[in-house]
């Protein structure tokens, strides 16, 4: 017993709390949209509004990402990291209890949403760099590994979740949504135990928002965050309506066998070079990545068999897995005085381009009125600016002196 009193917290754990956050930043993310139904029966909200709650999330979301950088520094790492939790837990029981007890349920809604996005939003910027910070042998690897977390997460939530319903009825969701809370609530005890390392050497500074926007690799990785969610979220968003519309399978199974079969996939892209990354190249697996994300596309879009073309689907969510954290690696390598404001930034644009890939589809197919295989076939644009953005990337001189610094390296052992 005195052991386990006298616990020795390293890096490790400091790795698994983050791994655990983002589950709970899948949990905030992917609840409310399962009760979307609910709410509208049991609260006599019009379905048009309560869609608004996704909008409201993700704008909320956009602006901490934009906002926080700053105000982490300021409070530090552990601080804002136990703020996030606090938040996604507080929102999570709002959610049951505020549309209950206010006069209007949707403002108890909405302001349920508010609180837990921002905690959403705090940890989409926190969890990355301080993953990045621990002093891991291979960095590529840990990050591809920690977002793996996020594409389990979502398949935990929609699953168990769908077998709560099923044994509980949805009329006792409340009592879900308070037990999903303590998930952040028991993770943000764990942050306030485990090591909180600095991204930066003691006395220097990180870089400000001016010294970003001097650079042209920083725009030119903000430009492969914003591809990166715009690939995984224009095909991901519309992976259940595909099944729905074109398979013609009810739509409780379509939810499932839509979203849950592209997010297994990524998960499993991600794991993968989680646990090999050491022996694969990272520049090599994200452009044959891209290359395959792109045949997803083609797959999907001009196949004429429909299960084919859903077979795409999970090609897609294969091979946009390394994307979005292989993204992050690329920057912190380039830029490794970039500090918050560069991880912020790159979040930002991510969920710009998670914005932009789903609502470019959908305006297409509305416009061409030639169904989701045209929007989709139109968006490989996408992967397409991707791979020429990363094959620019390669030759810019910043990469190629780490590129060089990586061989060095490797003949040294």
């Amino acid at each position: 017993m005195s052991g386990i009193l006298k616990r020795e917290w390293n890096y490790e754990h400091t790795i698994k709390a983050c791994f655990i956050g983002y589950i709970v930043q899948a949990i905030v993310n992917n609840f409310a949209p399962l009760l979307f139904l609910v709410f509208q029966s049991s609260y006599d909200i019009p379905l048009s509004r309560i869609t608004l709650l996704i909008t409201f999330n993700f704008c909320i979301q956009l602006c901490v990402d934009f906002l926080s950088a700053g105000f982490i520094d300021k409070i530090g790492y552990r601080a804002a990291m136990i703020l996030a939790h606090i938040l996604s837990a507080c929102g999570l029981i709002s959610l049951a209890v505020l549309p209950e007890i206010l006069p209007d349920p949707f403002i108890g809604l909405l302001l349920a949403v508010m609180i837990y996005a921002v905690g959403g939003g705090l940890l989409e910027v926190l969890v990355s760099p301080v993953v990045e910070a621990c002093p891991t042998d291979n960095k590529e690897t840990a990050m591809s590994l920690l977002h793996s977390f996020y594409c389990w997460g979502n398949v935990g939530v929609v699953l168990l979740s769908s077998l709560y319903f099923a044994a509980f009825g949805t009329e006792k969701w409340q009592i879900l949504a308070v037990l999903w809370a303590i998930i952040p609530i028991l993770n943000g005890i764990f942050f306030t135990k485990v090591p909180i390392y600095s991204l930066l050497e003691e006395g220097e500074k990180g870089m400000s928002l001016g010294d970003l926007a001097k650079s042209k690799t920083f725009w030119l990785i903000m430009l492969l965050m914003l591809c990166a969610g715009a690939s995984e979220q224009a095909v991901s968003q519309w992976a259940s309506t595909f099944a729905e519309a074109e398979l013609h399978i009810p739509k409780t199974a379509g939810d499932l066998a839509g979203p849950m079969f592209f997010a297994i996939l990524m998960g499993a892209s991600r794991a993968f070079y989680g646990k090999y990354g050491e022996k694969i190249n990272l520049d090599k697996f994200m452009r044959t990545s891209i290359i395959s994300c792109i045949v997803s596309y083609l797959l999907i879009s001009l196949s004429p068999f429909p299960a084919l073309s859903f077979l795409g689907f999970g090609l897609c969510g294969f091979s946009v897995g390394i994307l979005w954290p292989g993204s992050f690696s690329l920057a912190s390598q380039i830029m490794p005085k970039g500090g918050t404001m560069l991880f912020a930034m790159l979040a930002l644009a991510g969920d710009l381009g998670c914005s932009s890939g789903p609502t470019f589809v959908g305006m297409v197919s509305s416009a061409t009125g030639g169904g989701l295989q045209k929007g989709i076939l139109t968006a490989v644009i996408f992967p397409a600016a991707m791979l020429v953005g990363c094959g620019i990337l390669t030759l810019a001189p910043a990469r190629k002196r780490i590129l060089n610094q990586i061989k060095d390296k490797n003949r040294r052992q």
